[in-house]
């Protein structure tokens, strides 16, 4: 079995707001979503993919489509944080703000991420591709991982 990884990096912000210190304020992150996946490498001779689990660029551009483009420059908020939905909505529509079913904390986010990319890592190669994790790393210091 073969693992690769692929990150793409998003500028977002959140809050936990039942937090006992500081991260119950307002805050945003440098949020790294790395993609970790499993499988076979492709033995199709004179394929594209060949000897690859996937290519890079493919990982990439659903990373960019199912997390960048979601929650870059944009408030993650959980649904029943009002305080903070009250403010948000007051900036207006122009304001990027992802209401989420949960706290936003690095581990809901792993899950959450690993469920926006699952479904689209495919091979047609029977490669036996998976994606095995996601990791999302809020500071250089905290990491947060999902494997189901």
């Amino acid at each position: 079995m073969m693992s690769i990884r692929r990150w793409v990096e998003t500028d977002t912000g959140h809050r936990v707001p039942n937090h006992r210190s500081k991260c119950k304020h307002l805050h945003g992150h440098r949020y790294r979503w790395e993609a970790e996946l499993e499988g076979e490498l492709v033995e199709q001779k004179g394929a594209s993919e060949e000897g690859m689990l996937m290519d890079f660029s493919d990982v990439s551009a659903i990373l960019n489509e199912h997390i960048h483009d979601i929650v870059d420059h944009a408030f993650l908020v959980y649904s029943q944080d009002m305080q903070t939905r009250i403010a948000l909505e007051a900036m207006g529509d122009e304001h990027r703000t992802v209401i989420l079913p949960f706290i936003p904390t690095a581990e809901n986010l792993a899950k959450w991420a690993w469920e926006q990319v699952s479904p689209h890592i495919t091979s047609n190669y029977g490669n036996k591709l998976r994606l095995a994790a996601m990791h999302v790393r809020e500071t250089p210091k905290s990491w947060a991982t999902w494997r189901p």
